[in-house]
């Protein structure tokens, strides 16, 4: 299970969060810090470059926020990211830097790396993005189970039980999701793979491949990266 840990995933220099992720096999053990997280490293935030908005609201001075944004705290939106027209954040998430939350794009209990892309009409929730990751317009999070039982990450005939009710999508560094996918409950896509638009995504996608289909997922060329 090598590929699932947060070394194998994520570039830990490209977030603000790194401190959470120490000590950590898999990622999603992560989840229900956050929220503390943000709290106790918002208050050390370099003012002359941070400004404290509302409660436990800590935004960049370099950050572009829409006026019509929602934001609820705990949030922290690093330097140069864009929150734009109608983005709303629920609360308990980190924006990277220069990570860009889009048109009605919704965030709950998130981690974004830096130069995240979530753009246009995208659900978030229960979830970390590595550094440059992007989804595409219309793509989601599925982070509740329909049976509301614990959720299971199956990778072959394996499989994790997590211990959570919540948990969205871990996402590698680089991976890109075409628009209007479905990412499960579990999933977790390794660095620099593709998800092919329209697709419903769920257990493993390994590093440096394409999900072309549940029966489909092939090794990328070289040419292809």
């Amino acid at each position: 299970m090598e590929e699932l840990t947060v070394q194998a995933l994520y570039t830990l220099e490209e977030t603000i969060a790194a401190e959470l992720f120490a000590g950590v096999g898999y990622p999603w053990e992560i989840l229900g810090r956050i929220t503390g997280f943000i709290t106790k490293l918002g208050e050390t935030l370099d003012k002359d470059r941070y400004e404290k908005k509302g409660d436990c609201i800590w935004i960049a001075k370099s950050a572009k926020v829409a006026p019509t944004a929602n934001i609820n705290g705990p949030v922290i939106i690093d330097e140069g990211a864009e929150i734009r027209h109608c983005a709303f954040i629920r609360g308990s998430a980190i924006v990277g830097r220069g990570a860009v939350v889009g048109n009605s794009t919704e965030l709950k209990n998130v981690i974004l790396f830096n130069n995240v892309q979530v753009p246009h009409y995208n659900y978030v929730g229960d979830s970390i993005l590595g550094y440059r990751a992007h989804m595409g317009a219309g793509s989601i999070t599925s982070n509740v189970k329909s049976d509301k039982k614990n959720v299971v990450v199956h990778m072959g005939d394996a499989g994790i039980n997590t211990g959570l009710k919540k948990f969205g999508a871990m996402l590698g560094d680089g991976v890109e999701v075409g628009c209007n996918s479905v990412l499960n409950p579990g999933t977790v896509v390794g660095k620099n793979s593709n998800i092919y638009p329209l697709s419903s995504v769920r257990g493993v996608v390994p590093a440096k491949h394409i999900y072309k289909s549940q029966n489909e997922i092939v090794e990328k060329r070289q040419a292809e990266e």
